[in-house]
């Protein structure tokens, strides 16, 4: 860490604990004469004790062949000697065996805090200018979003926010299943059937799906009659790419109505499908040979590992290819072509097998790093694997009819439970959306059904299954979406009741003096290292966790503090820009999950 990371207009440190942090780790490195110290500098758990804690001591006493109390009294009188330390600091002191207690000084938290909703909320932006490429939704032509969707493309969206947030060129791609036989089992039962494509339907579209596959499994003929079709599209016949074009249209023309619905950024701009890469395929293959990195066994080509006994399957003996060909031409292509240097599956775990061998393969060939044309810089491939979202039988969610659930289906119900929880909230004369159209409510509810679904998913821990229960999801109490919603929406009630301008509330000066005001400029001055944690680990429920928690922090110092009944007007001044800030970051959070923030509820 080097304080020129967090620079800013001449002030180091956006994030106090980072500034702390910096100089207790040159503290110890004097009192012990190690490197690269992590001085594990965390909010406290008990703000009686002060701002925050350390315990580096404790781990580094023995190595340091010291006790951990005179090891942490050394590097506490070492720090005291920092100017810019005490500029920050009010008190530092060793607590207990060899903690170390820090508490801020009110007007160096004030003017970070300041600084903080100046200067992008505290966001640093990501140095790395290389692309990263996030894999998500995941769609099959001929086949409706179902609920299995969901999760793929609100986190792989999530993600690509979050990356975009701080600086990143992200790529979308959405890996159709847009070729290969069972394409052509649709395409042979539409032409039988004479189906006009113009006006086909995506339900119709479906329903042809299952009749085909139901055909090609009790008529050897009829498979047959498949097969040649696929020759023929492989091939380029006019007719059969003409034909299997608007199948894909017909199929996309349902996904963007869903990707509407979800508010998430896809459009026909970030399709990859298959059939992209089916021209690259014998190239993988020829590639793989070539290196040494794969061999034949009984006519297919496999690529062995060295740590397993099941190698994987690359070209089978009949000449055909599989998922795992097609998974490395693009990984392939996302690194020489899109110059990613981080490549980001969003695909349910049970696929968590199939990632290890292709990503293990893409190592033995050597694709994991960038061209040297560019710099040779490693890439990452992650897969995110999340669980399934489960019925209250804790079974995947089906209709009553057993069936899956629509994506489609899900999200209309959705919507109507926000807008009926929004329009009940409504009828209290007291409430800030009475007398709001029914459009505006609508509006309103679409917001919170929608955002209720996100942050239910995104709020839990990704790789467990979860289980989708709406009347707690659409709830306005406990850590829900709306919850979340409910706490902007109030801030933005009391700026309708002040009667000072904007401007004047955004250049107040911001005086920290009760404990409730304390905890939110705290709080709030940690959401750029959260942001950053998020597109670190991959995982939004800390975003979640966070909002949550700055939620309930304002509950309490709204509780605590009065804001505009303040007790003089720099008081009040100070105060509804401390709430400013908050709505701001709650917003802003929001978003990067996908949700709308409404300014009513």
């Amino acid at each position: 860490m080097t304080k020129s990371d967090s620079k800013v207009d001449g002030m180091l440190w956006v994030d106090p604990a980072e500034a702390v942090g910096a100089e207790l780790a040159g503290a110890f490195h004097e009192a012990t004469g190690h490197d690269e110290i992590d001085s594990a500098v965390v909010p406290a758990q008990d703000p009686r004790f002060g701002d925050y804690q350390s315990n580096a001591a404790m781990g580094l006493a023995k190595r340091a062949g010291q006790k951990p109390r005179d090891l942490a009294q050394r590097v506490v009188e070492i720090a005291k000697r920092s100017e810019s330390l005490s500029s920050l600091v009010e008190e530092i002191a060793v607590a207990g065996p060899g903690f170390i207690n820090i508490r801020l000084r009110a007007e160096a938290l004030a003017e970070m805090l300041g600084r903080m909703h100046a200067h992008s909320f505290g966001v640093a932006p990501d140095t790395d200018r290389h692309s990263v490429v996030i894999d998500l939704c995941g769609v099959n032509v001929a086949k409706q979003m179902h609920v299995g969707h969901l999760r793929s493309t609100i986190i792989g969206d999530a993600l690509a926010r979050v990356m975009e947030r701080l600086g990143r060129t992200v790529i979308r791609q959405n890996h159709l299943g847009d070729w290969g036989l069972q394409i052509a089992m649709v395409l042979h039962m539409l032409r039988i059937q004479r189906a006009d494509l113009a006006s086909l339907d995506i339900e119709q579209l479906e329903r042809a799906y299952r009749e085909a596959q139901r055909k090609s499994e009790l008529d050897e003929a009829f498979l047959a009659e498949v097969k040649r079709t696929l020759v023929q599209l492989q091939q380029g016949e006019p007719a059969i790419v003409r034909d299997w074009q608007a199948m894909i249209d017909v199929t996309m023309r349902a996904v963007y109505e869903v990707l509407d619905m979800l508010g998430v950024d896809l459009d026909r701009s970030t399709e990859r499908g298959e059939s992209f890469y089916r021209d690259r395929l014998s190239g993988v293959v020829d590639e793989f040979l070539r290196s040494g990195a794969a061999r034949e066994d009984a006519g297919a080509i496999v690529v062995p590992f060295e740590d397993r006994e099941r190698p994987l399957l690359i070209r089978k003996s009949d000449g055909g290819y599989l998922y795992s060909t097609t998974d490395l031409a693009a990984i392939r292509h996302r690194v020489r072509d899109l110059g990613a240097d981080r490549i980001i599956y969003v695909v349910d775990a049970r696929q968590r097998d199939h990632f290890r061998d292709v990503f293990d393969a893409v190592r033995k060939i050597g694709w994991d790093r960038s061209p040297p044309s560019d710099d040779g810089a490693p890439v990452e491939l992650v897969h995110v694997p999340f669980g399934a979202v489960l019925g209250e039988d804790r079974k995947p969610l089906k209709t009553r009819s057993g069936e899956n659930v629509t994506l489609k289906a899900l999200l209309t119900g959705a919507i109507e439970r926000g807008t009926a929880e929004v329009v009940k909230r409504a009828d209290s004369p007291d409430a800030p959306t009475h007398g709001l159209s029914p459009k505006e409510l609508h509006a309103i509810g679409r917001a919170v059904g929608i955002g209720a679904v996100k942050y239910a998913d995104l709020s839990s821990d990704l790789g467990r299954d979860y289980i989708f229960n709406m009347d707690r999801m659409v709830a306005f109490e406990g850590n829900t979406g709306p919850y979340i919603q409910y706490a902007h929406a109030r801030i933005c009630s009391i700026f309708t009741k002040a009667d000072d301008d904007s401007e004047t509330i955004v250049k107040a000066p911001l005086t920290i003096v009760e404990p409730a005001e304390r905890g939110m400029a705290l709080l709030l001055l940690r959401y750029g290292r959260v942001v950053k944690a998020v597109a670190d680990s991959l995982e939004p429920h800390r975003l979640c966790t966070y909002l949550f928690d700055l939620a309930n922090a304002y509950s309490a110092f709204y509780q605590e503090c009065p804001v505009l009944r303040a007790a003089t007007r720099e008081v009040r001044l100070s105060r509804l820009r401390l709430s400013l800030i908050a709505r701001d970051v709650i917003a802003d959070g929001l978003a990067l999950l996908g949700i709308e923030a409404p300014q009513r509820m």
